[in-house]
C-alpha cells in the first residue's frame, strides 16, 4: 500500500517542462515578433506600433493609424542537459531532453475610426516539451513530458483623448499534456509506468492594460493579467505493475484531472524617445507564482468515489527587471536589442524534475527592415539561460542529486507585417 499511495502521489507532477520555461516561472514573452523578441520582451508593454500589441498591451494599439496584419514563425531550440551526483536508482542523465519546436503567431488590428480598435491575436505560447530517457535517474518524478496550447485572444482598445489609452482582452487557452512516469517497485521488479495520455482543457484570462504618455518623449504602458483556473481531463494508464494487490486497484482507474492555477501579472514599462532615432526601454513586473504551487489530483474510474489529493510545489512569486534600445540605422532599417532578467519562483530545495525552473537571464537582438510603406520584415533572435536548476530529491524512495550543466534555449524568429 505505501508503494500505490506513492504512485497515486506522483500523479500531482504533471505540468510543464524545463524547456517549456517561462518569464518568472511559466509565462513566455517570446512571441514571435520583433519587439517581443528583439528586445527580451521589455518591449512588450509599450508596444504602440505593431499589431501583437493586441496581447502585449491591447492599449497600445491606438497607436495604429491603418489596419494590420502580422504573421511570424518561431524556432525554439533549447539544450538541456542534467548531470547528477548522485543516484541511488542508477540510470542515465538523460542527455538532450530537449527538443526543437515552431510556434506560429498571427495578430489583426482593426481601426474603428480614430478613437476605437479591435485586435485578435493567435498564438501557440506552450509548445515544447521533453524527454529524459526511460532510464534517467529522476524518473521516478518524469520520463517524458510534452505541452501543447493554442491561445486566442480578442481584444478592444479606446482612445480616452491624446495622452491616455486604455484596452481590455481575453486569451482563451487550449492546454494538452502527455506524460510518462515511471514506478518503483519493491525489490528485483522492474519499473512500473503511469502514462497520462493527452489530458486536456480550455480556458481563459482576461487581461486590461493603459497606455498614458506623460511628455512628447516618454510613454509609460502598464499590463494586468487575471488568475486562470485550468483542469486538464484525460485518460490515466498503467504499464507493467507486478504487485497484485496494487494492479488490481490501479487497473480500475483510468482518468484523471489535474487543477492548477496560472497567477495574475502586473507588467509596468517605459520608453524614452531619447532622440529623433534612438529608444530607450525598461520594464518591470511582479508574478504571484505562489498560486501556481497549488495542485490539485482527482483519479476515477471502476471505484465506488474518486481519489483526491492535492501537493503544494511551495513555490514564491517572481520579479522581473529589462532594459532594451532600439535604433533606426536608416529611414527604413532599425535595431533593437534588450536584456532581462527573472528571479526563481522555486528554492533549490523543493525544486523538481518536472518542472526545474530557476532564475532567468535573457540576451536578444533583431533587425527589422520596411521594404514599402504596405510591407516590412523583421528577424529576431533571444537567448535564453535556463539557470543551474539544482535539484535534490527524494522520488519512488530513491535520491538524485545534481544540476543541469547546459540549460538554455535559443529563439530564432521571422515575421511579416502589411499595412492594409
Amino acid at each position: 500500500m505505501p508503494r500505490l499511495k506513492f504512485t497515486l502521489f506522483i500523479l500531482t507532477a504533471l505540468l510543464l517542462t524545463p524547456n517549456s520555461a517561462f518569464a518568472g516561472g511559466l509565462y513566455l514573452p517570446e512571441l514571435g515578433t520583433p519587439i517581443s523578441v528583439g528586445t527580451a520582451g521589455v518591449g512588450n508593454v509599450t508596444n504602440d506600433v505593431i499589431a501583437d500589441a493586441a496581447i502585449t498591451n491591447p492599449a497600445g494599439m491606438t497607436g495604429l493609424k491603418s489596419d494590420v496584419g502580422l504573421a511570424g514563425l518561431q524556432l525554439m531550440i533549447p539544450t538541456v542537459r542534467f548531470d547528477s551526483d548522485i543516484a541511488t536508482a542508477g540510470g542515465s542523465d538523460g542527455g538532450n531532453a530537449g527538443f526543437v519546436s515552431a510556434i506560429p503567431a498571427t495578430f489583426v488590428v482593426k481601426t474603428l475610426g480614430d478613437d476605437w480598435r479591435l485586435g485578435l491575436g493567435i498564438t501557440a505560447p506552450l509548445g515544447g516539451g521533453a524527454d529524459y530517457g526511460k532510464d534517467f535517474v529522476g524518473r521516478y518524478q518524469a520520463q517524458r513530458s510534452v505541452l501543447t496550447g493554442l491561445g486566442i485572444s480578442p481584444s478592444v482598445a479606446y482612445k480616452v483623448h491624446d495622452k491616455l489609452s486604455l484596452g481590455a482582452g481575453v486569451s482563451f487557452i487550449y492546454s494538452n499534456l502527455d506524460l510518462d512516469i515511471a514506478i518503483n517497485q519493491p525489490g528485483p521488479l522492474s519499473d512500473g509506468q503511469v502514462n497520462i495520455d493527452k489530458i486536456d482543457d480550455w480556458g481563459h484570462q482576461g487581461f486590461f492594460g493603459v497606455m498614458y504618455k506623460a511628455t512628447d518623449r516618454l510613454t509609460i504602458g502598464a499590463l494586468y493579467k487575471t488568475e486562470s483556473d485550468v483542469e486538464l481531463e484525460g485518460d490515466l494508464g498503467f504499464k507493467n505493475i507486478q504487485v497484485p494487490l496494487i494492479n488490481t486497484i490501479t487497473s480500475k482507474l483510468d482518468e484523471v484531472e489535474v487543477d492548477f492555477s496560472y497567477p495574475q501579472m502586473i507588467n509596468v514599462g517605459f520608453k524614452y524617445e531619447l532622440n529623433d532615432s534612438t529608444l530607450l526601454m525598461m520594464d518591470f513586473d511582479w508574478e504571484e507564482w505562489s498560486a501556481f504551487g497549488d495542485t490539485g489530483v482527482e483519479i476515477t474510474g471502476d471505484i465506488n468515489s474518486p481519489i483526491l489529493t492535492t501537493f503544494d510545489r511551495d513555490w514564491d512569486d517572481t520579479w522581473h527587471v529589462g532594459l532594451a534600445m532600439a535604433h533606426k540605422l536608416t529611414e527604413n532599417r532599425i535595431v533593437t536589442w534588450g536584456v532581462a532578467y527573472d528571479s526563481s519562483p522555486v528554492s533549490d530545495s523543493k525544486r523538481t524534475a518536472d518542472i526545474p525552473v530557476d532564475e532567468q537571464f535573457r540576451l536578444s537582438a533583431a533587425y527589422g527592415q520596411e521594404v514599402s510603406e504596405q510591407f516590412d520584415f523583421a528577424l529576431g533572435t533571444t537567448f535564453l539561460w535556463l539557470g543551474e536548476g539544482k535539484m535534490d530529491q527524494v522520488a519512488g524512495g530513491e535520491r538524485f542529486k545534481g544540476e543541469f550543466s547546459t540549460n538554455n534555449i535559443i529563439f530564432l524568429s521571422a515575421t511579416m507585417n502589411y499595412h492594409f
